[in-house]
């Protein structure tokens, strides 16, 4: 059974020798009949044959869009659209507790995706002399306005901040907004300035600012108004909530007067609730 065993093992090895030289030959005749194939090709040229030179393309400079055109700024121009609800479905709820038999769980809205902006006489809207101020002082400093909170609708109002002095908030109808600037996030005083100096090119009228003594304002430093517009200062410690969880004081600024219309610009529940489409 032994001797069997070695003749038979012989045999395997003895084929696979041959077996491989054959391939090795079959390779190496393949390579010669490749090689004896092969030809090359003479480039033949006249003697006045020149190339053409190929000039470097040059760049391609976009085409301003319409609303870049009127901005001379080097920051993006400021538009409605930076001021769409910043809601969340992934945002988690929270619940608020101010008494012991008052516990109220508060969900998150859809966002943008799940409403528009608020609509006035057909179209989304926000008050146009928001836009214009913050163009302003991002043209005149040079530095980019960061808007934290524009539009809210109901639900993520009450979410951002379910306070009672925040039910009636200007955010709900587009007539209000919060916002630092970059690169002067210490100097919102520098700011404010900037904005009052927008009303002196103003009619008489608007040019006027008074320090508002008198008030629930929940600021520590006495906002400023004339009668377009409302100015607050937030301070490092003051007005935290779900939009504004930066740590740099803020600005916000409230619509008091519609010229358009004529008419004071009031927050209330049905211009609130009913003044903007679900999707």
């Amino acid at each position: 059974m032994l001797s069997f065993s070695k003749g038979f093992n012989s045999k395997i090895y003895l084929s696979l020798v041959v077996f491989a030289g054959c391939s090795g030959l079959e390779q190496s005749e393949q390579e010669k009949l490749r090689r004896h194939n092969a030809k090359g090709e003479f480039i033949h040229r006249a003697h006045d044959e020149y190339h053409y030179a190929i000039e470097t393309p040059s760049q391609y400079v976009r085409e301003k869009y319409p609303w870049e055109k009127a901005y001379s700024g080097k920051h993006s121009k400021i538009t409605k659209e930076y001021f769409r609800c910043r809601g969340s479905r992934v945002n988690p709820p929270h619940v608020d507790q101010r008494e012991a038999a008052q516990i109220a769980n508060y969900f998150d809205c859809g966002g943008f995706q799940k409403h528009s902006l608020p609509i006035r006489d057909g179209q989304e809207f926000v008050y146009p002399v928001l836009v214009e101020l913050l163009n302003y002082v991002q043209e005149k400093t040079g530095c980019k306005v960061v808007i934290t909170c524009g539009h809210r609708c109901p639900v993520h109002n009450a979410y951002a901040d379910s306070s009672p002095s925040n039910q009636h908030s200007k955010h709900l109808i587009g007539a209000e907004v919060d916002f630092y600037v970059q690169g002067m996030e210490q100097k919102p005083e520098e700011v404010v300035n900037l904005i009052m100096a927008y009303y002196k090119a103003k009619n008489k009228e608007y040019q006027e600012f008074k320090r508002l003594e008198k008030g629930e304002w929940n600021v520590k430093t006495p906002p400023w108004g004339n009668k377009e517009i409302l100015i607050k200062l937030y301070k490092k410690e003051e007005g935290r909530d779900f939009d504004n969880r930066h740590p740099y004081p803020y600005i916000g600024i409230q619509v008091r007067f519609d010229p358009e219309k004529n008419e004071k610009v009031v927050a209330d529940w049905q211009k609130a609730f009913n003044g903007y489409r679900r999707f």
